[in-house]
């Protein structure tokens, strides 16, 4: 059985109380191999959970697939204990009416959960071209309502609140602010690919009119994944990355940072983001 939070006894040190033996929750970290048609393309360090949606959302980011019908099946492989149990960490999919992925995606070695892009074979592998276009996306989006995203985003962040140990990806309807979806995991990219395989999974693609909230920095990856994904706003608590909003600007999203309280820096596509009107 899959578990996103492992019990662990500690040792807490206070400089006041001294040292007492306590039982601490940890974020679960486990590998998972992605493989497709029986081929290894992937390893990834994240938190078990929604796996299948982690795969999928892999496979749009490196455009792969596009609609829920390219994807036929996906199926947990036996894994490698002693006793021949699964261990839930091999995910094989099978693909419907498109190519096998190219040799070159495959993944020298595995994926950290901090690096979305480790074991790319080539720099030019790095970048990888939309089936999608979100500079002609309308959308615009109330700052007041923007504002509010980070604490919502933290409300429903319910093994974060248990660990500490997570980051979290968030969908939101850049119109009502309505919550869509929001996934948890140790890595940031395998949250943004949660989410993404969720929307795959329902027929959602391309996100138009949506708004990606993240719960750390805004990196190249995190962008390039909202621009495969059709997402025209991508908002991060922290920094962005230079090249980040260098592809932002490219691609026509909308890239904002510092989102913290009342305030908010937009380093791309300004004018999808409107000032509350003041009577």
């Amino acid at each position: 059985m899959q578990r996103i939070a492992v019990r662990r006894r500690v040792t807490r040190i206070d400089l006041d109380s001294g040292a007492r033996r306590v039982e601490d929750v940890l974020a679960a970290e486990e590998p998972l191999e992605i493989r497709v048609g029986g081929r290894s393309l992937a390893v990834t360090m994240r938190t078990p959970g929604h796996d299948v949606e982690l795969a999928t959302g892999f496979l749009v980011s490196e455009g792969v697939v596009t609609a829920a019908e390219h994807v036929a099946a996906a199926r947990y492989c036996a894994g490698t204990t002693d006793e021949g149990l699964n261990t839930y960490n091999v995910l094989d999919v099978t693909l419907r009416d498109v190519p096998a992925p190219d040799p070159s995606l495959e993944r020298s070695f595995y994926t950290t959960s901090s690096c979305g892009l480790c074991g790319k074979a080539s720099i030019d592998a790095v970048r990888t071209h939309s089936h999608w276009t979100v500079d002609d996306d309308g959308l615009v989006l109330r700052a007041d309502l923007l504002a509010t995203f980070p604490d919502r985003l933290r409300e429903h962040q319910e093994v974060f609140a248990t660990t500490g140990g997570l980051h979290a990806a968030a969908l939101f309807d850049g119109a009502t602010g309505e919550l869509l979806v929001l996934r948890e995991d140790v890595g940031r990219h395998n949250a943004v690919d949660k989410v993404v395989g969720w929307a795959l999974t329902g027929g959602r693609l391309p996100l138009r009119g949506t708004v990606l909230m993240v719960s750390g920095r805004a990196s190249f990856e995190l962008t390039q994944k909202a621009l495969m994904a059709g997402i025209p706003v991508l908002a991060a608590v922290s920094a962005p990355s230079s090249l980040a909003a260098d592809l932002a600007h490219e691609a026509g999203i909308t890239l904002v940072g510092f989102l913290r309280g009342s305030s908010m820096v937009v380093y791309s596509r300004p004018e999808r983001v409107a000032l509350p009107v003041h009577v």
